[in-house]
């Protein structure tokens, strides 16, 4: 089978080094260890020409590209479904609404691409997307946000990943633009940010950091895809697509690493 003529296939992934950012409280982040090397079974005269290389890859789950499971965060103790923590926690993970819960997410897509709105390249650290932003992106680009859809956020900020200090001070989703992506029942949000909301912003109203990861995960259920990159899909003009996502089943995780792709 062939995608049809002029299918365009936009890979959403950051590369995952040792320098990547990494929120503080996700560290210590990823490394890969060469375990087994190519000279270490070499024996050309006993065993042939053929030898083999794997290593170890070591990392927390919210680091890199990587999507948010609804068991990440709770409502004063409570998870999304009226589950309490203490019940489902376990130390060997959550045994419900764990990570292997996602389904594939096969979706319509739409870029709401605000840096773009604001003719930069990317929004300066802190800046918090509004609902009236997002609600201006589509009206420009002539896309709506739709029930069952998935909504990518571009700030721009991906265009900092080589630096990690700019990177993890970049903008952010205000709680009010959050709401207004819940209200529209999408199924899942994605951001070239860290962590979907402004970083260390406490919201006035619900009196916590990151406000978005109570309304999304813990309150409507909507899973959270984080450090994209946009960068490509924007230059392309590339407002709506199909959304590719499919996490790895680790049984009981509160996240995993994804490589997600825009198909146009």
């Amino acid at each position: 089978m062939r995608l049809p003529e002029g299918t365009q296939i936009f890979d959403l992934e950051q590369p995952r080094t040792a320098e990547m950012p990494v929120y503080p409280a996700h560290r210590p982040g990823y490394s890969y260890l060469l375990h087994r090397r190519h000279e270490d079974e070499y024996d050309p005269e006993g065993g042939g020409p053929r030898t083999s290389a794997s290593g170890i890859i070591v990392c927390t789950e919210h680091t890199g590209t990587h999507i948010d499971a609804i068991c990440h965060q709770s409502d004063a103790l409570k998870l999304y479904g009226d589950l309490m923590t203490e019940d489902v926690a376990t130390s060997r993970g959550f045994t419900h609404l764990g990570v292997e819960t996602i389904p594939p997410i096969f979706a319509p897509g739409v870029l709401l691409d605000v840096a773009s709105k604001e003719g930069v390249e990317s929004l300066e650290p802190g800046y918090a997307v509004t609902a009236g932003d997002l609600e201006e992106c589509c009206e420009r680009q002539g896309v709506n946000v739709e029930e069952g859809s998935v909504a990518l956020v571009r700030t721009g900020n991906a265009r900092r990943w080589d630096d990690a200090e700019g990177y993890l001070a970049g903008p952010g989703v205000s709680a009010e633009a959050s709401r207004w992506l819940a209200e529209r029942r999408v199924l899942a949000v994605g951001v070239d940010n860290m962590a979907w909301d402004v970083p260390g912003v406490k919201d006035p109203e619900l009196g916590c950091l990151l406000p978005g990861h109570l309304i999304l995960l813990a309150r409507r259920g909507i899973y959270i895809v984080e450090n994209l990159t946009l960068e490509e899909l924007s230059a392309a003009g590339a407002y709506s697509f199909l959304f590719v996502c499919t996490p790895p089943k680790f049984v009981g995780a509160t996240g995993a690493p994804v490589r997600p792709l825009a198909v146009v």
